[in-house]
């Protein structure tokens, strides 16, 4: 499994707590079982607190909350006793092994939000963006046309795929991961293609005058 490798590199990291969790995972059967049990149990832990955390958001409660703690803790323990080869002691053992839980946490809270709680796929709701960006009613006068602006530029300066994500996320709210998850990608790229989506909208308010240019300044 290629813990005598990773074994080895903890010791030349000077980790002694990591070098004894690698040792007892590449050992005996027996002692190897009391490191998978006990490795486990603190993966379910943080498993419960990344998911209860988050719970709200993803609308996951009570033991439906408790039982994908269970799955994440279970998947990122095989992930992380395939994977032993791969620690090379530039962190702790066991904050390496949390990055495999945050991963499965996200990935099943992702599909959990579409199966159960999601919008249909862009289903805007223009009406609420007042709401969405702490406007005050008493100045409707002064941000209506700015909003119908923003409308405009989402609807025919965009491509389909950035439209789609800024619906998702500015106007429904919908949770980074669960976005990652239905569309089978990572944060980076929902960060990119979001921001090119963004550029492009600002630069069409500013072409018709509902914002400054960037490099405009106020003396």
């Amino acid at each position: 499994m290629g813990a005598p490798l990773a074994a080895a590199t903890a010791a030349r990291a000077g980790d002694p707590e990591s070098l004894r969790w690698l040792r007892r995972l590449g050992s005996s059967d027996l002692d190897r079982e009391a490191a998978l049990t006990e490795l486990h149990g603190l993966l379910l832990r943080f498993a419960r607190t990344q998911v209860n955390q988050r719970a709200a958001r993803f609308h996951v409660h009570g033991p439906e909350a408790d039982d994908l703690a269970h799955q994440a803790a279970a998947d990122a323990l095989l992930a992380i006793t395939a994977k032993l080869v791969e620690f090379r002691g530039e962190s702790r053992f066991t904050t390496w092994a949390y990055k495999f839980v945050i991963l499965e946490v996200s990935s099943k809270l992702g599909r959990h939000f579409w199966r159960d709680a999601a919008p249909p796929p862009e289903a805007a709701d223009w009406e609420q963006l007042p709401d969405v960006f702490g406007l005050d009613p008493g100045q409707e006068s002064e941000w209506r046309d700015l909003l119908g602006a923003l409308r405009r530029a989402v609807e025919t300066d965009l491509t389909e795929h950035q439209r789609r994500l800024f619906v998702d996320i500015v106007l429904n709210q919908v949770p980074l991961d669960a976005l990652c998850a239905r569309l089978g990608t990572n944060r980076n790229a929902v960060y990119k293609a979001l921001f090119d989506a963004r550029r492009k909208v600002r630069a069409s308010l500013v072409a018709n005058g509902y914002l400054p240019a960037e490099d405009s300044r106020t003396s």
